[in-house]
């Protein structure tokens, strides 16, 4: 197994044996956290062979090296002739930088669904649909928009600023039920939900959706204006007056 953060690399002239396919010649080797090898020669982008996320990733380095990766029925064998070097460098994702991590001053970079720190480590998971912001939080890190009903700017650490809270205090019992005219209360139950006050006799709840709340919607439940278009908070609704 791989270390985590890191990233092998080995050069040399390789015996590669991809399933039963052989390759030979002068190759970089790379093997990434993820147990991901690829095998890189001077042509092109392309490896000339890989595996993606092998279940076991095997190695040696005396004098010469050897990987062997494995993933299912799938075997990727390399060996070197002539070894011209290997070694092991720090790896983190690379994203967009988003400004400087207030714990040691590297830059934050956004990289899908998460803010995270090389430097340091730190890490921030962002919602659905958050943007993260040039402003920052009076602890220093950035803020992010995001839309649960209404339009919220908070801390990218949940620790800080939470948005179950800020979508609660503004939403908590604005609803009813539509089965038993009880209030609607918003919880964390998997994701963020407006919730039945009366469960478990009335298992009513719904998903909070990424958008803003724009009218109501024949059923009585509120409309969301989302990125995909207007649609009632009970998603398997049919009513027409939207």
């Amino acid at each position: 197994m791989t270390e985590p953060d890191a990233i092998h690399v080995l050069a040399g002239d390789c015996h590669v044996r991809a399933d039963e396919v052989s390759h030979r010649g002068e190759v970089v080797v790379l093997i990434k956290p993820d147990n991901t090898v690829l095998v890189h020669d001077v042509d092109g982008y392309q490896p000339v062979a890989w595996l993606t996320r092998a279940e076991s990733v095997a190695r040696t380095t005396d004098g010469g090296f050897s990987v062997t990766a494995i993933a299912g029925d799938r075997t990727l064998r390399i060996e070197s002739r002539s070894a011209y070097g290997f070694g092991r460098y720090p790896g983190s994702p690379a994203g967009i930088p988003v400004g400087d991590c207030p714990d040691c001053s590297r830059v934050l970079v956004r990289a899908g669904g998460r803010v995270s720190c090389p430097g340091c480590a730190a890490e921030y998971g962002l919602p659905d649909g958050a943007s993260v912001l040039e402003e920052r939080c009076e602890c220093g890190l950035p803020r992010m928009c995001v839309s649960r009903g209404e339009t919220f700017e908070l801390c990218l650490d949940r620790a800080c600023e939470s948005l179950d809270d800020a979508v609660r205090d503004r939403f908590d019992g604005e609803w009813s039920c539509p089965d038993c005219d009880g209030d609607l209360r918003i919880i964390r139950r998997g994701g963020l939900l407006a919730g039945c006050e009366r469960y478990p006799d009335c298992e009513v709840g719904y998903v909070i959706p990424g958008g803003v709340v724009d009218g109501a919607c024949g059923c009585g439940l509120p409309i969301f204006e989302t990125p995909r278009g207007r649609r009632c908070l009970d998603s398997t609704c049919e009513a027409d007056d939207r």
